[in-house]
């Protein structure tokens, strides 16, 4: 008992102290830094931080942070539902080559992807006499971030999709196109409804990276103040200034997005968690069949009542076997009488 009494005490030791090791690094690594952040926005007051947000620059960075995301993140999501459609529901060749090609921006540095984006559309790029011969321009301008925000945010859908599609199965799809629905019909009123919270889940993680990206955008867009300088950059130039007051202003923006992202995504999360494990329960009476006639017997009961090999000893058994034209066939086939065989 005293033994039993020393294992529970220890037990519930280790688990508080692995419980205030999780909240201590929490609190040192993400509680300090947010309060730390919104402390030097309001440190010399609410006018100073309202000036440092109407700022032109500032205005300007936030606006194609904003315009960047509004494009960027319907693409995404288009992108992610028909590659999650294409790999979760269908086996073909070259599958896992796909699934390894979304998984590239996981892999591939923000900084490189952005290098990699100015060996293409750089003047000394690949392309890039075609692109000056017809005066476009990508790279240090506002398709060139489009781009490189684009490129590090396309797998955050399709990655939240694919999972919860594949455990999800074929089932259901297949029953609607055996009904006669159309692939839109399936897809909008089947699909849709049962990946709805994994992809808001999705939508709501790619929106937050293409409002955060910093270093692919730094590459590729110059930053060029008032033009081509997103809210990362823009708080980087601020930082560079000294003016440590309008930076930490700008990065409280950043900051309450992060927060009121962190809200809906535990609220998504506990929306699809509660999804999966509900279970539809069906209340259904089965309805009576009534036969016309009596029933058929089992075959294998009507040869075990009515064989005399229940009736005789074993040695008798060779001899005693009943003749097939002895047991009544029920029903009609092919000229046959009803107690006919």
């Amino acid at each position: 008992m005293m033994k039993q009494e020393s294992r529970i005490h220890s037990e519930n030791t280790t688990q508080w102290l692995l419980i205030t090791v999780a909240v201590g690094f929490l609190a040192l690594f993400l509680v300090v830094p947010l309060a730390l952040i919104l402390t030097e926005a309001f440190k010399r007051g609410w006018s100073v931080y309202h000036q440092s947000l109407t700022d032109p620059y500032t205005l300007s960075a936030i606006g194609l942070t904003f315009f960047v995301t509004v494009i960027v993140v319907p693409l995404n999501t288009i992108f992610g539902i028909a590659a999650a459609w294409c790999i979760a529901k269908f086996r073909f060749r070259g599958r896992q080559l796909l699934m390894t090609l979304i998984d590239i921006p996981y892999s591939v540095s923000p900084v490189i992807s952005g290098l990699i984006f100015i060996l293409l559309f750089g003047r000394q790029g690949w392309f890039g006499d075609w692109l000056a011969a017809h005066h476009i321009s990508i790279i240090f301008a506002f398709p060139g971030i489009v781009l490189a925000t684009l490129f590090v945010t396309f797998p955050m859908v399709a990655k939240e999709l694919i999972p919860l599609m594949e455990s999800q199965g074929n089932e259901e799809e297949e029953a609607a196109r055996l009904l006669g629905a159309t692939g839109w019909q399936t897809f909008r009123y089947v699909t849709l409804p049962n990946i709805r919270w994994g992809l808001l889940y999705g939508i709501l993680l790619c929106n937050s990276r293409a409002l955060g990206e910093f270093g692919a955008v730094a590459v590729v867009s110059g930053s060029l103040r008032g033009e081509t300088t997103t809210i990362p950059l823009h708080i980087e130039i601020l930082y560079n200034e000294y003016q440590i007051t309008a930076a930490f202003s700008v990065a409280s923006l950043l900051t309450l997005t992060a927060i009121i992202t962190l809200i809906i995504k535990s609220f998504l999360e506990w929306k699809q968690n509660r999804t999966l494990t509900m279970l539809p329960v069906y209340d259904m009476e089965v309805p009576e069949i009534h036969y016309s006639q009596p029933a058929m017997p089992v075959v294998s009961d009507f040869l075990h009542e009515k064989s005399p090999m229940n009736h005789v000893q074993p040695t008798d058994r060779r001899d005693s076997l009943p003749l097939p034209s002895t047991i009544p066939y029920r029903g009609r086939s092919q000229g046959v009488g009803e107690n006919e065989y």
